[in-house]
């Protein structure tokens, strides 16, 4: 009777972490949007519950601060975020369809999603003065490196070639190449995209040495 008493109070005790596990997923993700229109500077739990049909208060219940919850909502994107090239990694069967499939999903992320991109790199530019969320921030980064050294990688296989540089260097130069698109999409430029598009094919061939 008492084992039986004891896995129903540890069922129940599971499902409440679910519920409240869910309920955290809920208001980050609503905080998502808000974060990237406003910034992390100008947004602060108040102004993301007037931006939801959650209160000021619910928020408080289920994050500490604001930096607990712009951590889990950016965690949840990049969960998305680091698999994004995969897909294009595995379906290609040739070099030439790994380097167009990489170049036209970047193109398509930066104008479907500039303003999320938006907000990693103010994030990342934010941990350099808090601490509270530095390490989450080199953490994500580090999963975006390896995703960059996946393509480059199979890339390298698919050519029958070898990696020119090493995966740090390789994620600096395609993430530089993107923010730099990105300032551009947001000013306005009409050919930001397509101009990543072609750069990105051209970084890719030149990261490679024959063998």
């Amino acid at each position: 009777m008492t084992e039986i008493v004891e896995t129903s109070r540890e069922r129940i005790s599971r499902r409440r972490v679910d519920k409240f596990g869910e309920r955290r997923a809920q208001l980050a993700a609503t905080a998502l949007h808000t974060l990237a229109e406003l910034g992390y500077a100008r947004t602060s739990l108040r102004e993301i519950a007037q931006n939801s049909e959650f209160s000021h208060g619910v928020l408080h219940y289920y994050f500490s601060d604001k930096n607990d919850l712009i951590t889990h909502a950016v965690r949840q994107y990049e969960v998305l975020c680091v698999t994004r090239y995969d897909e294009v990694v595995d379906a290609a069967q040739t070099s030439e369809e790994l380097r167009d499939g990489f170049a036209a999903a970047m193109a398509a992320t930066l104008d479907t999603d500039a303003h999320l991109h938006r907000l990693w790199y103010d994030l990342r530019n934010q941990s350099l003065f808090e601490q509270s969320f530095r390490d989450d921030v080199l953490e994500i980064d580090q999963r975006r490196e390896d995703m960059i050294w996946r393509v480059v990688s199979r890339y390298t296989e698919l050519a029958d070639t070898t990696p020119a540089v090493s995966p740090g260097i390789a994620y600096a130069v395609f993430d530089g190449m993107f923010q730099q698109a990105l300032l551009r999409k947001l000013g306005g430029e009409p050919n930001a995209a397509t101009d990543l598009h072609a750069n990105v094919e051209q970084l890719l061939d030149r990261l490679t040495i024959c063998d």
